[in-house]
């Protein structure tokens, strides 16, 4: 499945106290979690409690940061898009000061999933999903090698993703 998500590793974090959850908080989450897309009356209906409660709690858990945004998971081959990689990437020890440009540019790159900023021998580990190997080629060249701040990268072909159910 094909999710966006980017983080720009220059942004600075939410300063907000960290939001206490408690154990409806928490299968609230649970089953946004699972479908998104539930009714405010079809979620207060599973958990038991009154639909005014819930959407209280849904726009605290908004407000709060908890709840970041929702988004939807894309099916690549739908799109023409049937290999993915997971690609590392050194930038050269003179290019640090690039790396808030160099994530923007990935943000505006169609092949990019998502990319994580790391700490580590590797600055970045970019997910690609692509029509095929020689796409996933033709991107390291044009995205990568080319250009100047990039010191090395590392391909790796996904054979499978799956992903995992974060339990809040």
């Amino acid at each position: 499945m094909d999710k966006v998500s980017h983080v720009t590793p220059s942004a600075p974090q939410d300063l907000r106290p960290p939001h206490q959850l408690d154990d409806l908080d928490r299968r609230l989450l649970a089953l946004l979690r699972e479908n998104s897309r539930m009714t405010n009356q079809a979620l207060s209906e599973a958990l038991g409690v009154a639909p005014s409660t819930c959407l209280a709690r849904m726009k605290a858990l908004q407000r709060s940061g908890v709840i970041r945004r929702f988004t939807i998971e894309v099916e690549p081959r739908a799109l023409g898009r049937t290999i993915e990689a997971l690609i590392s990437v050194r930038l050269r020890p003179g290019a640090r000061h690039l790396m808030a440009a160099f994530s923007e540019g990935l943000k505006k790159v169609p092949e990019v999933s998502q990319f994580f900023f790391l700490a580590g021998s590797d600055d970045f580990l970019i997910h690609v999903v692509a029509r095929d190997s020689d796409h996933i080629r033709q991107f390291v060249l044009e995205h990568l090698s080319s250009n100047q701040a990039v010191a090395a990268t590392q391909t790796s072909l996904v054979f499978e993703h799956v992903q995992g159910a974060f339990a809040p």
